[in-house]
């Protein structure tokens, strides 16, 4: 064997140093595209060598490789979270083959508890400066492809002087040196697994970190099997998805739940979880004890989310959010004080970007508090309506309106209000009369031009490549918005688009209907786990009034009701919201059925085989299908296509509104009709 080649020897190492290093460690390693290719393994085991000075390249100016673009040098003290993913039954076979070499290589080099100071950085190298350099100081190596002239570093001090260097070193930190990945312990683990097989999935220990954490079921499930991560991962196949016990809907959700977590946050983390003794692992309760680490390291950092219950949590995967997960949703509505953007005021400004200026409030909290008000408020409603009363998410309605009021009530808060209509100009030059001769004032100068009222800012568009400028765009101060004239001069100049709500979410959270929807929760004398969505308990009066009317029991004119006015009253819905049995919704369908006030048939998605008469309208995923007739109460438009691919409208109508409104069209003779 040369020295230049893959120093464990092992056949079954080398065929697997291949890209699929990069998939089985996805998550936890950052720039997957610069895993492919053969390498890896080999890489970070002479890297290793390279170190300790128990390797010599062939040539003299070569160097070790490289593995990735570096960032596997963080698993120095936090390996641990490599050995989860490895031991765990959910994890497929050749991602853990993989992951085993790794870790054999890594108990047998000098980075599971090192014996020397190490660093790790980004280092300022020259065009042809050698990959990697040692001398009797210590030895440097670059572990990560250069990029504007910057490289990946790791270097090792074996005296007391600083070790030699790649180039001139920009940044740098310490290598953490013990925690969980010492070598005898990471062989022991490797051997275990050979010799056991995977420590087999724990579903207790799921329910354990869920109710510890406050995560949803398929995050926490992820988490305890290591794969925690940034949108890609889990690519699960019908063997994982059986293990973890997950639908399709929750391991999309679940993937996007840890939010903006980063794969260096899932390495601390995950790197001191596992038992001093990895074969406590097998023992009945190791996983559970896994699971009481991990949530003990998750409260440590991200705090404790209330629990909400498993009922609650499918409801909202079902509304096919766009910008949350559904822990993030369920979040704002209960811990709303904990989420960025929502706990105290915001100070934004408008700053400069390649492609328009636009307000920030530096880091993430405008954006959160952003996701909040278009994607909680929007559904509200359906908070209101279909989660039963003593549900905590329902429960924190009231106080999130209130949250987002007082937010929007600070002076310093700026959101978008879409762009300049065209009819009223193209420049802000053209809306000086308008907008006042003001420029905006911010902490640094703004590239183009701009107008500020007080209330809005208008920022002229940037110049592309073509030429072509682009519309300015418009912001305001929510804090200022009202019924006098700036806030007339501003919905006058403003582009008519229904991509651009923030000023409707405004107007509806200051508006009557919020208000009553909140009070409704906070007032209504509805039993714990009865719904609002049940008419003869918000609107008994309605529902006397129909039965009379159209001379069919309580049962009926309910289930009556509900079809007039629910977007979507599928069978499990009703049965849910009603506290029904199949045979008591089938007596009631079957009489409106024999009056003619509904049809049977079979629709697609609508989830119920009884419909009002008259004119269906289709919807493709996520939209919801329903009658015209409906769908016109509702206020819900449809789409060019003549489909109702509109998301439904912000409600007018408290439910017993709703359900009062229904009735009385229906009582006049302007109900549906075939």
């Amino acid at each position: 064997m040369t020295t230049s080649e893959l120093l464990s020897a092992r056949a079954e190492v080398a065929a697997l140093d291949d890209h699929g290093v990069a998939d089985a460690l996805d998550g936890l390693v950052d720039g997957s595209g610069y895993w492919s290719g053969k390498g890896a393994l080999a890489g970070i085991e002479r890297t290793g060598r390279w170190l300790a000075g128990t390797w010599e390249p062939a040539a003299p100016d070569g160097g070790p490789g490289t593995a990735g673009e570096g960032s596997w040098t963080r698993f120095v003290g936090r390996v641990g979270a490599v050995a989860l993913r490895a031991a765990v039954e959910p994890t497929r076979d050749e991602r853990r083959r993989r992951l085993l070499a790794l870790l054999e290589i890594w108990a047998d080099g000098p980075f599971a508890g090192p014996a020397f100071p190490m660093r790790t950085g980004l280092v300022r190298v020259a065009k042809d400066a050698p990959a990697a350099v040692r001398d009797e100081r210590g030895a440097a190596v670059a572990v990560g492809w250069a990029a504007g002239g910057l490289r990946t570093f790791l270097d090792a001090r074996t005296g007391e002087a600083a070790p030699p260097s790649l180039g001139t070193v920009e940044e740098a930190a310490d290598v953490p040196r013990g925690g969980w990945g010492g070598a005898e312990r990471v062989r022991r683990l490797v051997d275990l697994v050979r010799e056991r097989g995977p420590v087999p999935w724990d579903p207790d220990a799921v329910a354990l970190l869920r109710d510890g954490t406050g995560m949803g079921r398929a995050a926490a499930s992820f988490a305890l099997a290591g794969m925690l991560a940034g949108g890609r991962l889990p690519r699960l196949d019908d063997r994982e998805r059986r293990i973890h016990r997950l639908k399709v809907a929750e391991i999309e959700d679940g993937v996007r739940e840890p939010g903006r977590m980063r794969s260096a946050d899932r390495l601390e983390l995950l790197a001191d979880v596992l038992p001093d003794d990895p074969a406590e692992l097998w023992e009945p309760r190791g996983m559970s004890t896994v699971g009481e680490r991990l949530a003990h390291a998750w409260r440590a950092r991200y705090g404790r989310r209330t629990v909400v219950p498993e009922r609650t949590f499918a409801t909202v995967i079902d509304l096919h959010l766009p910008r949350l997960s559904a822990g993030r949703f369920c979040a704002a509505l209960t811990d709303h004080p904990s989420i960025r953007g929502l706990g105290s005021n915001l100070d934004t400004w408008i700053q400069n970007s390649d492609f328009r200026p636009f307000p920030t409030a530096g880091g993430w909290d405008l954006v959160d508090f952003e996701d909040t008000l278009h994607t909680v408020v929007p559904n509200l409603f359906r908070v209101y309506a279909e989660l039963p009363a003593g549900d905590p998410v329902r429960a924190g309605v009231p106080g999130l309106v209130a949250a987002l009021r007082r937010r929007l009530d600070h002076p310093g808060l700026l959101l978008d209000a879409g762009r300049l209509s065209r009819t009223v100009g193209r420049t802000v030059a053209d809306v000086r009369d308008r907008f006042g001769p003001h420029p905006y004032d911010g902490p640094e100068p703004l590239d183009v031009e701009s107008a500020d009222d007080g209330l809005t800012v208008v920022v002229d568009g940037t110049v592309d490549r073509r030429g072509d400028r682009s519309q300015p765009a418009l912001y305001f101060r929510p804090a200022f918005y009202g019924d006098d004239d700036r806030s007339r001069t501003l919905l006058a100049a403003r582009a008519s688009s229904r991509y651009d709500p923030d000023i409707e979410l405004v107007e509806w959270l200051r508006g009557p209907v919020c208000a009553r929807i909140a009070a409704r929760i906070e007032d209504a004398p509805l039993p714990p786990g009865a719904y609002e969505a049940n008419p003869v308990l918000c609107a008994p009066g309605t529902v006397e009034r129909a039965a009379g009317r159209l001379g069919v029991d309580e049962d009926a004119a309910a289930l009556y009701l509900q079809l007039l006015a629910l977007p979507a009253p599928s069978d499990r819905n009703v049965r849910t919201w009603n506290g029904w049995k199949a045979a008591r919704h089938q007596k009631a369908a079957a009489v409106l059925a024999e009056r003619g006030l509904a049809v049977e048939d079979k629709r697609a998605r609508a989830g119920r085989g009884l419909f009002l008469p008259g004119e269906w309208i289709h919807a493709g995923k996520p939209y919801q299908p329903m009658e015209a007739w409906k769908a016109a109460l509702l206020g819900v438009r449809r789409s060019c296509n003549g489909r109702l691919e509109n998301p439904l409208p912000l409600p007018t109508r408290t439910l017993p509104e709703l359900f009062a409104e229904a009735w009385r069209l229906a009582e006049e003779g302007r109900g549906p009709s075939a």
